[in-house]
């Protein structure tokens, strides 16, 4: 057994404005998954985190509930708490970032951090929003990326390329409150000296704290030169008042990653733990954040300078990981697939999910797949119909023919020594988190343990005069590797493996214990541990995650029916207001006619292809009635790129052209203004 370790984990912090979503739950799954397994390869574990309750969208999201900030994050923070626990995670303590905890902490870094001088004071031009009269943050500006060029990127990153940036070097920004273009004003603002880490962290680079995937991108950030961070804001914001700074706040990152540390100090109070043997300089024990992608830049350069120039210990690594999608596209409302973590939990069992994602996951920076098909067969097979059918096949015969009792030896040592010796890379495989290769290997032996029982068929032997000892033997080996695999499968599936440990009648997760087998024990009657996942659930999950677009629909039908038949028809009713985010999602792009044919079968379709710059797209328009097909060949028009393609009897239509008119021969095709080019973006 290795020697027990101090180990000290977090996830990143899920921001209080919003629903957890299985996006959320990806790294939460990962996090947890690792966190049992040390727990039961008998280590001292404590994994602790906190909402993220600071910042504009917090004080927004507050103003249009008509709550206060307060009463949103607390609200937030029970929804978020009843997810975790629900999904099986154990976390030791869950807070806020917005506690009084969290407060002493960032004023105490605070302090020290200015006291040995690397708090500095200037004034700064940034943007704001006459007509909200606000400094806009970052996440509520938007505009073209400096560096690469790509349209509707935040004011701090993009996107595109990854780029990291000052808002104020955004090119056409514009505010996300208002939509209105913002204007430059001056304000005094406090900066963390970020330069003076420079060395420091260059060597925490290279000290194995981090992926070979982020090394390589935080080498970028260097090679263009570490700068200053701003860590305050103006007024109007939700957030801790910098001290003896009227006016000013703390930017929402940089108590953010303090909650770490607060919410350990709040675990420690209760528990009796000393803080400063976990967050000390000198500290020997080991503190592992799991992060996504997207957040590398706070915690593998701010965070660890900030700890280090407040006397602190730097994390032992920080472990990220890729994004989710649903399907091999990013979530979607419209779809069905941007889905909450509690629209899952009320159709399906949580530890298939977490079994999926282990099945996924690797230990680089990969996104994630969840296909829902995929997912299906996946779980049936290998947790219905490989791990949980061996107790199914054996136990019966236990617990009817043998009162329960397992025999007093195995017949085939020599293979339950083959399991036992597979459990170190296994091990191995859990402790790089390369969780999919330790799901293989499992998946593996649990063949084994299946093809073992087939080969005896003790439903056969029963019926055998003389052979009963021998089945109970059998099934006394099926039974083991059961016991075996689950208590490998434990930090996977938690709530599965806690009822198979019912009906053991010993715990299963305890890694040393299965180093010997369960001999002349009695187990407990056998009930189903897990059942199939059903197809019809997975899609009624699917529907209860689509928005409402009923409204949109209807209209969208109507304008279909009475294209060009009906010049005189009523104006419709407006369909439901939307927001300024849902207006900037609609990428409109100038599109080449290159040839334009009338479809067979269809009276008022053209079939278009368009060339919208680096692709080309096939559109089914209704506009045969208004123009000639050979008169359109070599025009410019405007076509709603990013429009899910739809299958049509004639074929796939990839988009939409903008049109206006009653209808009938009076449909005008948006014309872009001359000097315009195929797949430019039209703002």
């Amino acid at each position: 057994m290795p020697k027990q370790r101090k180990i000290l984990v977090t996830s990143a912090l899920p921001y209080a404005n919003g629903s957890i979503h299985l996006g959320h739950m990806l790294e939460y799954i990962q996090t947890d998954i690792w966190v049992r397994f040390q727990r039961s390869r008998g280590h001292e574990v404590w994994f602790v985190w906190a909402d993220d309750a600071h910042g504009t969208p917090i004080m927004l999201r507050a103003q249009q509930e008509g709550i206060s900030p307060e009463e949103l994050i607390e609200k937030m923070n029970l929804e978020h708490q009843q997810d975790f626990t629900d999904f099986g995670v154990s976390y030791d303590n869950f807070s806020s970032t917005h506690s009084d905890y969290n407060r002493e902490m960032v004023e105490s870094i605070y302090t020290r951090l200015k006291d040995a001088g690397y708090i500095t004071a200037r004034t700064i031009t940034q943007l704001y929003d006459e007509e909200e009269g606000m400094f806009l943050p970052d996440r509520f500006i938007r505009g073209t990326c400096p560096k690469c060029g790509a349209a509707d990127q935040y004011g701090d990153n993009c996107e595109s390329c990854g780029a990291h940036y000052a808002s104020t070097e955004l090119i056409e920004p514009r505010s996300v409150v208002s939509g209105s273009r913002p204007v430059l004003r001056e304000s005094e603002h406090y900066f963390f000296k970020l330069t003076e880490f420079e060395d420091e962290l260059k060597e925490w680079l290279n000290s194995g704290a981090m992926q070979p995937e982020v090394v390589n991108k935080l080498a970028e950030w260097f090679e263009d030169g570490l700068r200053d961070w701003d860590i305050s804001r103006d007024a109007p914001y939700f957030g801790f008042e910098i001290p003896d700074a009227p006016g000013k706040y703390f930017y929402v990152w940089v108590d953010a990653p303090m909650g770490y540390a607060s919410s350990f100090r709040e675990l420690c109070d209760r528990e009796g733990l000393d803080f400063d043997e976990w967050w000390g300089a000198d500290s020997k024990t080991e503190l592992y954040h799991f992060i996504g992608k997207d957040i590398v830049y706070f915690h593998t350069l701010f965070w660890p300078a900030e700890l280090s120039g407040a006397g602190m210990r730097k994390p032992t690594a920080v472990y990220a990981h890729g994004f989710l999608t649903v399907d091999g596209a990013k979530m979607s409302k419209s779809r069905g697939t941007f889905i909450q973590a509690r629209t899952y939990l009320n159709h399906l069992n949580p530890d298939y999910l977490r079994y999926y994602f282990a099945a996924k996951l690797s230990n680089g920076l990969a996104d994630i797949d969840l296909n829902l098909e995929d997912f299906t067969l996946r779980v049936n097979s290998d947790l219905v119909g490989k791990v949980v059918n061996i107790a199914s096949r054996t136990a019966g015969f236990i617990n009817k023919r043998f009162e329960g009792l397992l025999s007093e030896s195995l017949p085939d040592p020599q293979l339950y020594a083959k399991f036992i010796t597979a459990s170190e890379e296994i091990a191995a495989d859990f402790e790089s988190r390369n969780f999919q290769s330790a799901i293989r290997r499992i998946m593996a032996m649990a063949d084994h343990a299946n093809r073992y029982i087939d080969e005896h068929k003790p439903w056969q032997m029963i019926k055998q005069d003389g052979r009963e000892a021998e089945v109970q033997a059998v099934c006394t080996q099926g039974l083991n590797m059961f016991r075996v695999l689950v208590t490998w499968l434990a930090p996977v599936i938690p709530t599965t493996t806690e009822l198979a440990a019912g009906f053991l009648g010993t715990p299963v997760n305890h890694w040393a214990a299965i180093s010997e087998p369960l001999l002349s024990h009695k187990i407990n009657s056998f009930t189903p541990l897990l059942t199939r996942v059903e197809a019809d659930k997975v899609a009624a999950m699917v529907d209860a995650s689509k928005e409402n677009l009923q409204a949109t629909d209807t209209v969208n039908q109507t304008q279909i029916e009475n294209n060009g038949d009906n010049k005189n028809m009523e104006i419709e009713a407006l369909a439901d207001e939307i927001t300024i985010d849902d207006f900037l999602a609609v990428d409109l792009r100038v599109a080449k006619i290159l040839s334009a044919e009338a479809v067979e079968g269809a009276d008022k379709l053209l079939c278009l292809k368009l060339d919208i710059g680096n692709q080309q797209r096939q559109v089914f328009a209704g506009i045969k009635a208004a123009y000639k097909p050979e008169d359109l060949v070599g025009r410019l028009t405007v076509m709603v790129a990013n429009l899910k393609s739809r299958k049509m009897r004639f074929g796939v239509s990839e988009g939409m052209v903008l049109a206006a008119g009653p209808g009938g021969e009076e449909i005008y095709i948006l014309s872009p203004d001359s000097g315009a080019v195929p797949g430019q973006r039209i703002k």
